[in-house]
Formats: structure tokens, C-alpha cells, sequence
């Protein structure tokens, strides 16, 4: 193939960025996230500035400037404050903190109070580089989230933004790329894990007319914000993989379906997308030549369904977000009727990397059938919960114990939920598994978009898939009958066991109502729906017969199955619990023993709270 030539030098671009970025002088990287503004960074960015960490600013010959990134990570210990030329990162900053920060920067000092404490050794971690949490990851998507300021085109292109848009485009080879893509072992970062070379290869073969990319960021998964953290902290990238993927197959026009609860990451994707049309990085005649592909965002309500892919498509066409049979492949009729590609954001923001450095470099990392890194958002029981990237031959042991800390209080690691409504239930059997697409299919669970959540020996696993049972439930389209009716029928019986009023019966009935719905839902959203209730009956069929026949929940979480008791050697008959009582099912007289009348009692827990001496007992 002839080569391209180029009007823009992106290498030389980066050479003028990074001498900007120099003269910034000590840059204080403040997470300015959705989950640390929450917390109050963005005022703690202003009081920096304020105090003279500004471009311009000379304080006893040290240059310093603040500034705003996206999520770095950490989330437990936000507000994050983050100094790279001095390796420090300081946890749990609050606005009062950062006149001392100031301070120590000129002065060199450190302040100790602020550093990460270690549960497991006690200790201060004074390297950022040392902290755990860090140490024990390998970052490529995430690889410039928390190190660069998100709303900024000149800090991407220093860490090597369009470096690979502009390669492809050079070298002029659309087959040459997709082969790179395939060779590379990429799996769909957003739920099924489909081979992504296969699937551009796919588009490709139905070139020559209006085909469209498509990515996906409707992210809805409780307690997964992969995808959010990636297009607030570094937009760019994800801008570029798209652009490398409409090359390789031929489109001229994007849209990335972003759900409108995500206002942070719409903000600066239109941000990064206006910036980089600007520059010609993006829209007509990329760089100068015939290629143009021109990206729009589109808001989403926030329906769950809309992550699944014909869904998505019926909510851009301006139609209900519903699934719709594949009989017809995307590849062939998608969007508009049109081939269509589509990935998720995670997806799309490997492409990049892998076209830079290679099918190689990325397929050394990861397992036979699962190559790569993966992103996940680990949350619940652990000391450390937030965004982590990790290789796919990474165990779940090594997850919840080095990155994760442990579990919290010193509790007893009891399961994760991974992959989230669509997921499953992981046990302590599990621990030593790697987290491979194929063998987590093998036990009942998925990687699913990367959603892990943390239980200890305190979780109730019934409550927790009646939980999951209650968000797919509410979640349903409605439009075929196995999920809609499938999933109120599978809630109804769940919501009776955690009552205290189950049958042993129930238990065959959810497992068949389980296998229906997987078979017969139309969707792929329909079909996973059963597997938190199907891999936790597999895994802890003693807690849900502990429901029905003994009518106790082992974890002592479901409040209909509680039973309140005052200790007669601890009562001192202050009559505290009984005044604050609602329905007055505590008798007795003042200063005796009191007694609880099982009958009257509702469980409220108001004489738990309202009891002095600790008397009272949950059994």
C-alpha cells in the first residue's frame, strides 16, 4: 500500500506538549472524579490555586501547578492529592488539609498524617509506587487516568495521543489493522467477551456504503463505574480508538451512548471531541487526508436494557430502547439499517495501545484464551475498594487480598458477585481462579463488564440475589414473556424466603424458573438475568434451607427472620427500651429484668439502639 502523507507531525506535537507540560514546574495531580468532587476536590483544586499553584507562580524558586484529573483510582482513600515528581500521594485530603500540603511542598517536607496507612503491616507508605493497591496492577487502558488533566488535548497528545490514529492512517492498510486487532487476542471488554478482531473483520466485509462505530457506555451495572472513570479521566483515548476502528472498516460517523446520569463524562467527551476536530484529529480530512469520521454523543435515560446492543441501536434511531431479534446481524444491518460496529469504552480504548506496541505485547499478557488486562470495580467488604486494572491471568485471591487489602474488620472472606445482575457468585474455591472469559463461563459466572463486589462471612447470600432478582426485575423491557413474567415470579418467591415464609419446593421452582428464563428471554440482558439466584442456589443451598426449614438467616441480615432477646443478667430495668418502643412489646417493671412479646415485636431494632447497658441480643 502507497503511504499517506501527513499535514501534521503528531511526534513533534508531543515534543511541544511535554515542554508545556515542563513548564508547569511540580504538578499537584488533584482527582477531580465524580466520586472525589463528591467529596469536595474541586473546591480543594481552588484553594491550591489560590495559595499560588498556578502556571507563572515562582514560591522560593518552585514552580507548582494544580491540576485536575480524573479518577486515579484509589476510591476509598479520595480526596486523592497525588505529587509525581516526589512519588507522594496523599489520601483523604479535606480543604483544610491544603495550606499544609502547600506548605511542605516548599519547604520539602512530607506530611506524614495524609500518607496511606497499610492495614496489614500498620505502617505509612510513603512511595506512591509502594502502595499496594498500585504495586499489584499492570495499567494500560487506565494508564493516564489520575496523571493527566482530562479536559486538556495538549496533556493527551504528551502521553502519546493520535500516535497510532495517525500510524494507521500513514500506512494506509485497513486489513493490516484489523489483523493486528485479531492477532492481538482482544475479548469485548462489556459483557460476552466476543473476539474483536472477529467482529471488525466482520464490517469490514461490508464495506463500500454508510457503516457506522458505535460505542457503548451505558454502563448500568450496580457498583461498576469502569467506563464513567475512562471518559472522564482520559476521553481522548477513547476518541482515538473509535477513529483507528472507522478506519479499519470503513465508516465516516460514531456515536458513543452515554447514559445522562454520567453528566461529568458527556462534559468532557464534547470537550475532548470539539478539541481534537479543532486540531484535525478528528472529523473532515483527518491529518490532512481522505479519511473523515465525525463523532456524536447521544444521552441515554438510563434504562439497564440500553446496554444491550439492539436496544442501544432502537434508542438512537429515537425509537424505546428494546431489544430486537438478531436474526440479522449487526455487521450486516445495524444502525439505521447499516452495518454497524460496536464496542464498549474499554474496548475501544486497547486499540490504541495495541497498534502502537504491538499484537505481541498485548497477548503476552493474560491467559491462553483471555489476553490482555481487564479493569474492574472492586467494591463492598475490602480495605481497598475502587478502579483497578489487572492482567486476565490474575487470580481473584490476589484481587480481594493484595490489591482489595483483605477483608475489612478482619472479617471472613465469604463470596464476590462478579459481572453484576448478569454475573454470578465466586466462592472461597474460587480464590485460586483466574479471571479467564471461558473458565468463569464454566462456573456458572462471567467477567461481564467488571463489576466485583466484595461479601463477608456477614452478607446474606439470599438477600444478596434477591437483591440482584429485584434490579433485573425492575429493569425488564417487558417485551418477552420468560424475562418479564420469568423474573417477577423468580422475586415473589425469593421475597417469601427472606420472610421467613419459603417452601423446600421453592427451591426446584426457582431453578427451573431459572433455566426457562436463560432459554427462552430474548435478549441477552433476559437470559443472564437468573445466574446470581442459579450460582448461589450451586454454592450456598444451606443458607437458603436455613431460611425455610430452621426460619433463621445464618448472617442474621433478613429482619423478618430475627429474633430479639433482653438478657436478664445485663437488663437493669431502666424501662428505656419500653418507652422508645412503637408497638409495646416490652414488658415489665422498673428495675427488673424486661421481657420482648415475640408476638407485638416487629423488629424494628429501636430498643437495640435505645438500650444503655447492651442488653439486647439479635438470634
Amino acid at each position: 500500500m502507497e503511504k499517506v502523507k501527513l499535514n501534521i507531525d503528531i511526534k513533534k506535537e508531543q515534543e511541544k506538549a511535554l515542554e508545556m507540560m515542563k513548564q508547569q514546574g511540580e504538578r499537584i495531580l488533584v482527582c477531580t472524579s465524580t466520586g472525589c468532587s463528591a467529596n469536595g476536590s474541586l473546591e480543594i483544586i481552588e484553594k491550591f490555586k489560590e495559595l499560588g499553584a498556578n502556571v507563572g507562580t515562582l514560591t522560593k524558586e518552585v514552580k507548582m501547578t494544580a491540576v485536575p484529573t480524573g479518577c486515579i483510582g484509589f476510591c476509598a482513600e479520595g480526596v486523592l492529592v497525588v505529587i509525581p515528581d516526589k512519588h507522594l500521594t496523599y489520601v483523604r485530603v479535606k480543604l483544610t488539609d491544603v495550606e499544609e500540603i502547600f506548605e511542605s511542598l516548599k519547604n520539602d517536607t512530607i506530611v506524614e498524617r495524609l500518607l496511606y496507612v497499610d492495614p496489614a503491616i500498620k505502617q505509612s507508605i510513603k512511595k506512591s509506587e509502594d502502595i499496594n493497591f498500585y504495586a499489584k496492577q499492570t495499567r494500560t487502558a487506565l494508564a493516564n487516568c489520575g496523571h493527566i488533566d482530562p479536559e486538556s488535548i495538549d496533556e493527551a497528545v504528551a502521553v502519546g495521543a493520535y500516535q497510532a490514529l495517525a500510524k494507521v492512517i500513514e500506512e494506509n492498510d485497513q486489513e493490516a489493522v484489523i489483523k493486528e486487532v485479531e492477532d492481538s487476542g482482544l475479548r469485548g471488554r462489556g459483557g460476552g467477551g466476543f473476539a474483536t478482531g472477529r467482529k471488525w473483520r466482520s464490517v469490514y466485509k461490508h464495506r463500500g456504503g454508510k457503516s457506522y462505530v458505535i460505542c457503548n457506555g451505558d454502563e448500568g451495572d450496580p457498583g461498576a463505574f469502569m467506563d464513567r472513570s475512562l471518559m472522564e479521566a482520559d476521553p481522548h483515548k477513547l476518541l482515538e480508538g473509535m477513529a483507528i476502528a472507522a478506519y479499519a472498516v470503513g465508516s465516516d460517523e460514531g456515536y458513543i451512548y452515554v447514559r445522562a446520569e454520567y453528566p461529568l463524562a458527556i462534559k468532557r467527551l464534547r470537550l475532548a471531541i470539539k478539541a481534537a476536530e479543532e486540531r484535525n484529529l478528528l472529523g473532515k480530512n483527518i491529518m490532512g487526508s481522505d479519511f473523515s469520521f465525525h463523532i456524536h454523543i447521544k444521552e441515554g435515560a438510563g434504562a439497564f436494557v440500553c446496554g444491550e446492543s439492539s436496544a442501544l441501536i432502537a434508542s438512537i434511531e429515537g425509537e424505546r430502547g428494546m431489544p430486537r431479534p438478531k436474526n440479522i446481524h449487526m455487521a450486516e444491518c445495524g444502525l439505521f439499517k447499516r452495518p454497524t460496529l460496536l464496542n464498549n469504552v474499554e474496548t475501544f480504548a486497547n486499540v490504541p495501545l495495541i497498534i502502537l506496541k504491538g499484537a505481541k505485547w498485548f497477548s503476552a499478557m493474560g491467559t491462553e484464551g483471555s489476553k490482555g488486562t481487564k479493569t474492574f470495580a472492586l467494591t463492598g467488604e475490602v480495605n481497598n475498594t475502587g478502579l483497578i486494572e489487572v492482567p486476565m491471568n490474575t487470580t481473584l485471591r490476589q484481587i480481594v487480598f493484595d490489591l482489595g487489602g483483605g477483608i475489612r474488620n478482619g472479617k471472613k472472606f465469604k463470596a464476590v458477585q462478579i459481572g453484576g445482575p448478569s454475573g454470578g457468585c465466586l466462592t472461597e474455591e474460587h480464590l485460586d481462579m483466574p479471571m479467564d472469559y471461558d473458565q468463569l463461563t464454566k462456573v456458572g459466572a462471567m467477567v461481564g463488564s467488571g463489576g466485583l463486589v466484595v461479601m463477608n462471612e456477614d452478607t446474606c447470600i439470599v438477600e444478596v440475589a434477591r437483591f440482584f432478582m429485584n434490579f433485573t426485575q425492575h429493569e425488564s423491557c417487558g417485551k418477552c414473556t420468560p424475562c418479564r413474567e420469568g423474573t417477577k415470579q423468580m422475586l415473589s418467591i425469593l421475597e417469601r424466603i427472606v420472610k421467613g415464609q419459603g417452601k423446600m419446593e421453592d427451591l426446584d421452582l426457582l431453578q427451573e424458573l431459572g433455566e426457562v428464563i436463560k432459554t427462552g428471554s430474548l435478549c441477552g440482558l433476559g437470559k443472564s438475568a437468573p445466574n446470581p439466584v442459579l450460582s448461589t442456589l450451586k454454592y450456598f443451598k444451606d443458607e437458603y434451607i436455613a431460611h425455610i426449614k430452621d426460619k433463621k438467616c445464618p448472617a442474621g441480615v433478613c429482619s423478618a427472620l430475627k429474633s430479639f432477646e433482653i438478657q436478664e443478667d445485663l437488663c437493669k430495668g431502666c424501662t428505656k427500651c419500653a418507652r422508645n418502643c412503637p408497638v409495646g412489646a416490652i414488658e415489665g417493671t422498673i428495675k427488673e429484668p424486661h421481657k420482648i412479646n415475640q408476638e407485638k415485636c416487629i423488629k424494628c431494632g429501636a430498643c437495640i439502639s435505645n438500650c444503655p447497658f447492651k442488653a439486647i441480643v439479635t438470634k
